[in-house]
């Protein structure tokens, strides 16, 4: 009997080691490599619908690759926006992120299992260095007029409280392509390129609008 429990013993082991294993390489594909998603928001729409599933790109992040003015990020929610053009700092048009969690543990299932975390996604506008206008319901990058064919026609892109700032090094200004239902940088400033989680990558439901094309 002894022996049998030896075995027993050493077989439920195994099956934990495995587990543990298991779960330990789920995690690191989830946080550096990529991760499916389920859009929650209407902010870019008609691009991307409530509901629509994506697989995200956490590897271009984990390389630390060049972020390019279309593509469309993932990225931590910051603490709060700005409600006038007085609270807001023209000359330092950055959002705060207030929430710094303090321990191993709390850092550990905020950043990588991402509890209590929320997450935004938007599209790259303006990169560091950039000038940006919002002119007249139109987007200027140094002065000329983007061409942004994703939005629906005859949409404008109404002024808030950061319409005409350059983007500082290190940050990103990002609009949502529902530019009437989207809180983005004009409102709360560029984001930080560190808090910047994944690309997305693709769209992998509905089996209609499958694809990458945005």
């Amino acid at each position: 009997m002894k022996r049998e429990n030896k075995e027993i013993v050493k077989e439920i082991l195994e099956w934990i080691y495995c587990i543990i294993i298991a779960i330990v390489l789920a995690l690191i594909v989830r946080y550096y490599i990529g991760t499916p998603t389920v859009v929650q928001m209407a902010s870019m729409k008609p691009t991307f619908e409530q509901g629509d599933r994506l697989i995200l790109n956490r590897l271009a992040v984990t390389l630390k690759k060049d972020f390019k003015r279309g593509e469309v990020i993932t990225f931590e929610a910051p603490s709060s926006e700005y409600k006038s053009l007085a609270q807001a700092d023209q000359n330092n048009p950055v959002a705060k992120y207030e929430y710094q969690p303090k321990n191993i543990l709390k850092k550990f299932t905020y950043y990588v299992l991402d509890i209590g975390k929320k997450s935004y996604i938007k599209r790259v506008i303006g990169l560091p260095g950039e000038h940006v206008q919002i002119e007249n319901g139109n987007v200027y990058i140094d002065g000329a007029l983007l061409n942004e064919e994703y939005l629906q026609d005859g949409l404008k892109t109404d002024s808030k409280v950061f319409t005409d700032i350059t983007v500082p090094e290190g940050y990103l200004f990002v609009m949502g392509d529902n530019r009437t239902g989207s809180m983005d940088s004009r409102e709360f400033g560029c984001i930080p390129i560190s808090k910047v989680e994944s690309k997305v990558c693709l769209r992998f439901w509905p089996f209609n609008r499958f694809g990458t094309d945005w």
